[in-house]
């Protein structure tokens, strides 16, 4: 038996030795150098390919390479960012001696959004646009799309929230400081759907509504175009501070496997994840493109410690507080779980033609905190003597799906889409109890929750008469709105601590549609000069119609090298159905007092009975001319200044009370209700915000053996409330000038920075990669409620994220990192005596206004594996 293993083991063996030995001799070796085909610069980490198979390698510090060939008729693919693919055969040469052109289309970025017609470049659009492939937003080192952004693009802002409800599982995101609102998400073009959720907690962008961009998987995205222009004529409402537009992968027989972890280096914030994407060939010209992915975030906690708490005058004497001096708090990013999964398609038909689809869903489900109920605020309950932490638990799903089909009628384009977008949300809230309900109180509570959805039927045709440019098309969409109330345990008496669940009279279902019908037109008047038009018709079910329009030109100067822009547009955005029938009660903490607060719907007759009128369109005015530049293949320079004034905002109401009268008419109405104060939205702010974009870039400027990217970006901006607040007549009458007080005005004037510069450098050397942003985020300013002296400004400050990446082999690269390097914090709040400021010292830095978080120093490592 054991020599019939070992002749086995022998003829084995033989075997192999023969099949290896075959290879041999079907194999031979190539080698070559790879440079510029400017000036002879050796390119190292060049990909060179085997058409049609995934063997390659790539050049070495030289230049160099080498690679085994099996048959002489293959063909080698010569692939390196900012240089023009080439394809050489093999035939029986063992040397080749390859030389790269330049791309300008690369360098000069195409972009689809801002125009229906052709692609053109950032430097040649009429408008200023950014175009950032994902691989250079992932090398900042951050997850999320709204923070890569925010790191890469000067004008816009997201940040993370806290002790803020349901806000603190969606970063309110903008444009120019003009809230989430007013920035369009698109996704390949087509309309995203915003999310269920109204910002209705202290938190920037309070009272507005915007997408969830949180619910888009970063491994689905080719790249992101930023349009910062007003473009509301051309794509409709929201549009009045920019569009973004999020461009799907649809590569094929590729793809990859990215894994990633971090923490920070205080222990907390533990993050795991891991995507795959991979496209499949669908006959000659089709594509399916998937994405999957799951990732675990884990809470951070950055609280205050007064040791004492003055917001109900409790001493430093008190025993629970000297056992617990963070008064118990949870102040950081929320805990949260996802997992998503995107697709992008393209199948051809005969006459040209094609159709397509791409959509995906989205499931998070987090858990944050509110305020810690000590025993001296909450004396008995379930949870012993020790008081208890409530949780805010949110299930939110998030789904898309486009279907259309386009092609050509004679020499008309055309493109006919169908998109439905849905997004909900439901609460929980857990480790509390109702009051009211005494020992029979459960501990955790089903609070309700919300949804909203659209459905978009786009139909868009355009053709090209040379010299002229001609699109025209119509949208129709459907909008639902509902809320769903909670378990009547939630909103009994005064409700679960924390969080008063939903109650039967919140609920709704409302729905709207709107039909809007466009014309757009592009002329070249010469070589150089370009003139755009856009005019825009809508009409709502719900509040009437509007016509908006966009004049745009371009000037070429030095054969294109130089532009000249400028654009001048009118704008509007729809009150959101949410803004107009959400209704609920929160739990108010001020002044020691414990109070629940009441938010009325736009439609309610209490509204209607202090003189709030129905909410109707905003309006914008915007103007913007500029610069752009390619000076060299290399360095491209753009500056913009920007001018929009917004007419009649959807605000936010502050507190509003009756006053010391019992039998005025607000005191009536909150005493019906059970409520001590009441909020609501009206048209009641004018605002103008003025800025100016710089951005300037120097690529492949050869250093060593490497290749070094130089990027500097910068925004400057100043919004300000123009003329008087609309104040409702019951208001005046009772001399309460103080329902949008100094701290909600300072919420759309101050609380964003009001400059940012964002200095980038990369440097590939051979296998390696090193990435260094260094972003300085301007001051912010909150305001008090009523007494200037006690305002703060927190300073300016610079963070750096550092990423470090080695292309091991041709499959397999690692990074490692660390976002905010040197640890920067925000200024701490100062409370100026007041310790409302701080909610008694719970809170250490600020959360009402916002630059870039209070998580300190993430280390991360990545892992990429290529298919």
């Amino acid at each position: 038996m054991i020599q019939i293993l070992k002749l086995k083991r022998a003829m084995v063996l033989t075997l192999l030795l023969c099949f290896f030995a075959s290879l041999s001799f079907a194999q031979r070796l190539v080698k070559g150098k790879v440079s510029t085909a400017a000036d002879g610069t050796e390119l190292p980490g060049v990909t060179v390919l085997i058409k049609g198979t995934t063997t390659g390698v790539s050049t070495d510090l030289n230049g160099d390479f080498q690679i085994s060939i099996e048959d002489d008729a293959a063909m080698l693919v010569f692939r390196f960012v900012g240089y023009l693919t080439k394809e050489v055969p093999v035939s029986s040469k063992s040397y080749f001696n390859i030389s790269l052109e330049a791309d300008n289309r690369q360098l000069e970025e195409v972009v689809v959004v801002g125009s229906r017609f052709n692609p053109r470049s950032v430097i040649s659009s009429p408008v200023p646009i950014d175009n950032i492939a994902i691989d250079e937003l992932a090398d900042a080192g951050h997850i999320e799309i709204d923070q890569m952004i925010t790191y890469k693009v000067p004008s816009f802002n997201s940040t993370q929230q806290t002790v803020s409800d349901a806000t603190a599982h969606m970063n309110p995101a903008d444009l120019r400081g003009l809230g989430p609102s007013r920035t369009l998400v698109l996704i390949n073009g087509k309309r995203k759907n915003a999310s269920s959720l109204v910002y209705i907690n202290d938190t920037p962008g309070k009272g507005e509504v915007g997408v969830d961009l949180k619910s888009i998987p970063t491994s689905a995205i080719e790249r992101i175009e930023v349009l910062r222009d007003g473009a509301a004529a051309t794509y409709g409402s929201d549009a009045i501070a920019g569009v973004i537009n999020i461009i799907l992968k649809r590569n094929v027989n590729e793809g990859s496997v990215t894994m990633n972890s971090g923490v920070t280096t205080e222990g907390d914030g533990f993050q795991y994840g891991v995507d795959a994407n991979y496209g499949f060939g669908i006959g000659e010209r089709g594509f399916m493109n998937v994405s999957v992915g799951y990732a675990d975030q884990r809470h951070t906690n950055r609280a205050g410690s007064p040791g004492k708490d003055e917001l109900f005058d409790v001493g430093a004497d008190n025993p629970w507080i000297q056992a617990n001096p963070s008064l118990g708090m949870v102040v950081g990013q929320p805990d949260m779980i996802k997992g998503d999964a995107y697709f992008n398609m393209m199948i051809p038909f005969a006459g040209g033609g094609e159709v397509y689809a791409n959509g995906g869903v989205t499931n998070r489900r987090g858990k944050s905190f509110a305020l810690y109920r000590t025993p001296y605020w909450i004396a008995d309950s379930p949870h012993g003597p020790e008081g208890f932490l409530p949780t805010f638990e949110n299930d939110i799903n998030d789904n898309n799906l486009t279907v259309g089909v386009r092609g050509k009628k004679g020499d008309w384009n055309i493109d006919m889409s169908s998109t439905f977008g849905s997004n909900s949300m439901d609460y929980t809230i857990g480790d509390t109890y109702n009051t009211d309900l005494g020992e029979a109180s459960p501990t955790s509570f089903y609070a309700g929750g919300y949804d909203f959805s659209q459905l978009v039927n786009n139909l868009d045709i355009s053709r090209d008469f040379g010299m002229l440019r001609l699109g025209l098309g119509g949208e129709f969409r459907m909008e639902n709105f509902g809320v769903r109330a909670g378990e009547e345990a939630s909103y009994f008496g005064s409700g679960a601590q924390s969080f008063p669940g939903l109650q039967p009279s919140n609920e709704l279902n409302k729905k709207r549609y709107n039909v809007g019908l466009y014309v757009d037109g592009e002329l070249d008047l010469t070589k150089a000069w370009l003139l755009g038009a856009t005019a825009r018709v809508e009409n709502y079910s719900d509040f009437g119609s509007n016509l908006s329009w966009k004049l745009n030109t371009r000037y070429a100067l030095l054969d294109g090298k130089l532009n000249i822009r400028g654009a001048i547009s009118t704008g509007f955005r729809a009150p959101s159905l949410h803004q107009i029938y959400l209704s609920n009660i929160q739990t108010l903490v001020s002044g020691g007092t414990i109070s629940n607060q009441g938010t009325f719907n736009n439609q309610s007759p209490a509204v209607r009975a202090i003189g709030v009128p129905e909410l109707k369109e905003e309006l914008s005015f915007n103007y913007s001319f500029g610069m752009s530049s390619r000076l060299t293949d290399q360095l491209t320079l753009t500056a913009d200044y920007y001018n929009i004034s917004v007419d009649n905002r959807v605000v936010f109401s502050g507190e509003v009370n009756g006053g010391d009268d019992p039998n005025s008419k607000i005191n009536q109405i909150l005493a019906a209700y059970d409520i001590t104060s009441m909020k609501f939205f009206t048209n009641a702010v004018n605002t103008q915000t003025q800025g100016v974009d710089i951005i300037a870039s120097y690529n492949n400027l050869a250093i060593g053996r490497g290749n070094l990217n130089l990027n500097l970006a910068a925004n400057f901006n100043e919004t300000k409330i123009v003329g008087e607040l609309g104040t409702p007549q019951a208001l005046k009458d009772a001399g309460n000038d103080d329902w949008f007080n100094r701290k909600e005005q300072g919420r759309l004037t101050s609380a964003r920075p009001q400059s940012k510069i964002v200095v980038g450098t990369s440097y590939k050397i051979g296998i390696w990669g090193f990435t260094l942003n260094n972003t300085r985020f301007g001051k912010v300013s909150w305001q008090h409620a009523t007494d200037p002296e006690k305002d703060q400004t927190f300073s300016a400050k610079w963070v750096t994220d550092l990423n470090i990446s080695a292309q091991i082999s041709d499959n397999f690269s690692m990074a490692v990192g660390a976002n905010n390097l040197f640890n920067v914090y925000p200024d701490e709040i100062d409370t100026k005596g007041d310790p409302v400021t701080d909610l008694g010292g719970r809170f250490k830095y600020p959360w009402e206004v916002n630059q870039f978080g209070f998580m300190g120093t993430y280390v991360y490592t990545k892992l990429n594996i290529r298919l």
